[in-house]
C-alpha cells in the first residue's frame, strides 16, 4: 500500500521530467503511431486553413481578399501540406500502430530508424512554411512545380525543395520499415495469404514508396541545378525540355496517387467485414487487385499530360492502360459489395465512414475514367473538372478511410468509446459538406471554369458560393472531429467488444500484440 501512495505523491508533484524525453526518443511502435497521427491531424487543420483562404477569395468573381500571387501560394502550400503532411503520415501513424499487432510483432522491424523518419517531418514542414515568410512568397507553381514557373520562385525555391528531400527521406524511411517489418516480423504461422488486408495493402505501397520518392527527388534536384548551376535540363533555351519534367514528375506522380488510397483499401477491408459480421469477401482476389492497381500505376502516367502534343500511339497506350485501372478498382468495390450482401449489418461511425468511401470514392473512380478518355480530356484538362475528381479520390476516399480508421481502432489505444452520437454528427456534417463543396466543381468545370484562378467569369458564380459554403461547413466539422478524438483520449465509457465482435472478432479485441489475427482459417496450432 505504502507503493501505491509514493507512486500518487510523485505523480502529483507536476510533469513528468523525462516526458519530453520520452517523446523525443521513443522507439515504440504506438507512441510513434500516436505521434504521426497527432502531427498529421495538426497538417490537416493548418492545410484545410489554406483551402478555406482559397475557398473565401472564390466565394465572389472579382479579387477581394488576397492578392493573385498569394493566392496561388495557397493552392500550392495546400496541397504539399495536405498530400505529404496529413495523408502519408496519417498511413504511416496507423501502420505504426497496427502492423506489429496484427502480424504478432513485438514492435516495428527498425525502431531507431522508425524515430528518425518522424522526427525529420517537423522539420521539413517547418522549412516549407517558413517560405511563406521569406522575400518573393512561398513557391506559386502548384504541387506540380512545373518548369518554367516554378523558376519564377524567389529566395523560397532552395528551402522548398529541401523541405521536399527531407519529406521523401522520411517516407523512404517509413517504407523500409513497413516492408521489414511485414516479409520479417510475422508471428509463427502467418504466411502472406494469412495476413490482413491492411497489411497487404501498405506492404504493396512501401514498395511503391521506395520506387518512387527517388524519382521526385531527382526532379527536383534537376530543377535546383537548372535555377544554380546552369543546367538546362527543363531550359528551352539551353536545349532542355519543360515536358521532359511533366514525365519526371508524374512518373512519381501517379504512383503517388495510389500510395494514398492503397493504405485507405485495406482499412475499409477491416471495417466492413467487421460490421457486416461476416468474412471478406475474395481475399485472394483483393490482394491481387491490390497488386495489378499498383503495377498498372507505374504506366500511365502521361494521362496527365494528353495536351502537351504527344504522338497518337503515346495517347492511344496512356487511354486505354489508364481505363484498364478500373478494372481491379470494379473488383474490389464488388468484394465490398458482395460482403455486405446478407450481412448482419449495423450502422456505427466507422461503417458509416467506410460506406460514405465506397460510394464516393466510385464517384471519383467514374470521373477519372472520364479523364482518360484522350479526346474529351482535351475539354477537361485544367478545369474545375479535374480538381472535382482529384477531391473525390482524395477527401471522401482517403481522409474518410483515415476518420474511419481512427473511430475503429480509438477504443483499442485509449480504452475508451468515442461518444458514437457525436461521431454520428460528425459524419453526416461531413458528408454533406464534402458533396456541397466538390460537386458542383464538375458543372464548374464542365462549362469551362480553369483551376487555379483567383478571379472568373460571372456565369460560374453560383457554383463557387456552392462550394465555398460546402468548404466552410467541412472545415469547422473537423473542429467536433478534434472535441470528438480529445474526449475520447481523456476517459469516458470504457471500451467492449460491442458491435466490434464480428465474425473473425476484432484486433482490438485481443491482448496486443495479438498471436495471430486472419481473415482466413486460423492456423493449427500443434
Amino acid at each position: 500500500m505504502s507503493v501505491d501512495i509514493s507512486v500518487q505523491e510523485h505523480h502529483h508533484e507536476g510533469p513528468d521530467p523525462n516526458f519530453f524525453r520520452r517523446w523525443l526518443t521513443t522507439t515504440n511502435h504506438k507512441d510513434l503511431g500516436s505521434l504521426y497521427l497527432m502531427f498529421s491531424l495538426l497538417m490537416f487543420f493548418i492545410g484545410g486553413t489554406m483551402a478555406l483562404v482559397i475557398r473565401a477569395e472564390l466565394f465572389q468573381p472579382g479579387l477581394q481578399l488576397v492578392r493573385p500571387e498569394f493566392f496561388n501560394q495557397m493552392t500550392t502550400m495546400h496541397a504539399l501540406i495536405m498530400v505529404f503532411g496529413a495523408v502519408m503520415p496519417a498511413f504511416v501513424g496507423l501502420s505504426n500502430w497496427l502492423l506489429p499487432i496484427q502480424l504478432g510483432a513485438p514492435d516495428m522491424a527498425l525502431p531507431r530508424l522508425n524515430n528518425w523518419g518522424f522526427w525529420i517531418l517537423p522539420f521539413a514542414f517547418s522549412l516549407l512554411l517558413m517560405t511563406l515568410f521569406l522575400p518573393g512568397g512561398a513557391p506559386a507553381s502548384g504541387w506540380t512545380m512545373y518548369a518554367p514557373l516554378v523558376m519564377q520562385t524567389g529566395a523560397a525555391f532552395p528551402f522548398m525543395i529541401f523541405a521536399i528531400h527531407l519529406m521523401g527521406i522520411s517516407s523512404i524511411m517509413g517504407a523500409i520499415n513497413v516492408a521489414a517489418t511485414i516479409l520479417n516480423l510475422r508471428a509463427p504461422g502467418m504466411t502472406l495469404m494469412k495476413m490482413p488486408l491492411f497489411a497487404w495493402a501498405w506492404l504493396i505501397t512501401s514498395f511503391l514508396l521506395v520506387a518512387v520518392m527517388p524519382v521526385l527527388a531527382g526532379a527536383v534536384t534537376m530543377l535546383l541545378t537548372d535555377r544554380y548551376f546552369g543546367t538546362s535540363f527543363f531550359n528551352a533555351a539551353g536545349g532542355g525540355d519543360p515536358v521532359l519534367y511533366q514525365h519526371i514528375f508524374w512518373f512519381f506522380g501517379h504512383p503517388e496517387v495510389y500510395i494514398m488510397i492503397l493504405p485507405a483499401f485495406g482499412i475499409v477491408s477491416h471495417i466492413i467485414p467487421t460490421f457486416a459480421r461476416k468474412r471478406l469477401f475474395g481475399y485472394a482476389s483483393m490482394v491481387y487487385a491490390l497488386g495489378a492497381i499498383a503495377f498498372l500505376s507505374f504506366i500511365v502516367w502521361a494521362h496527365h499530360m494528353f495536351t502537351v502534343g504527344m504522338p497518337l500511339a503515346g495517347e492511344l497506350f496512356f487511354m486505354f492502360a489508364t481505363m484498364l485501372i478500373a478494372v481491379p478498382t470494379g473488383v474490389k468495390v464488388f468484394n465490398w459489395l458482395a460482403t455486405m450482401w446478407r450481412g448482419s449489418l449495423s450502422f456505427e461511425t466507422p461503417m458509416l465512414f467506410a460506406l460514405a468511401f465506397v460510394f464516393l470514392f466510385t464517384i471519383g473512380g467514374f470521373s477519372g475514367l472520364m479523364l482518360a478518355v484522350t479526346p474529351a480530356d482535351f475539354q477537361y484538362h485544367d478545369s474545375y473538372f479535374v480538381v472535382a475528381h482529384f477531391h473525390y479520390v482524395l477527401v471522401p476516399g482517403a481522409v474518410f478511410s483515415i476518420m474511419a480508421a481512427v473511430y475503429f481502432w480509438l477504443p483499442k489505444w485509449t480504452g475508451h468509446m468515442y461518444d458514437e452520437r457525436l461521431g454520428k454528427l460528425h459524419f453526416w456534417l461531413s458528408t454533406i459538406f464534402v458533396n456541397l463543396t466538390f460537386f458542383p466543381m464538375h458543372f464548374a468545370g464542365l462549362a469551362g471554369m480553369p483551376r487555379r484562378i483567383p478571379d472568373y467569369a460571372l456565369q460560374f458564380t453560383t457554383w463557387n458560393e456552392m462550394a465555398s459554403i460546402g468548404a466552410f461547413g467541412f472545415g469547422l466539422s473537423q473542429l467536433l472531429f478534434l472535441y470528438i478524438i480529445v474526449k475520447c483520449v481523456r476517459g469516458g465509457e470504457k471500451a467492449t467488444a460491442q458491435v466490434w465482435d464480428g465474425a473473425d472478432g476484432l484486433e482490438w479485441t485481443l491482448p496486443s500484440p495479438a498471436p495471430y489475427h486472419t481473415f482466413t482459417t486460423p492456423p493449427v496450432v500443434r
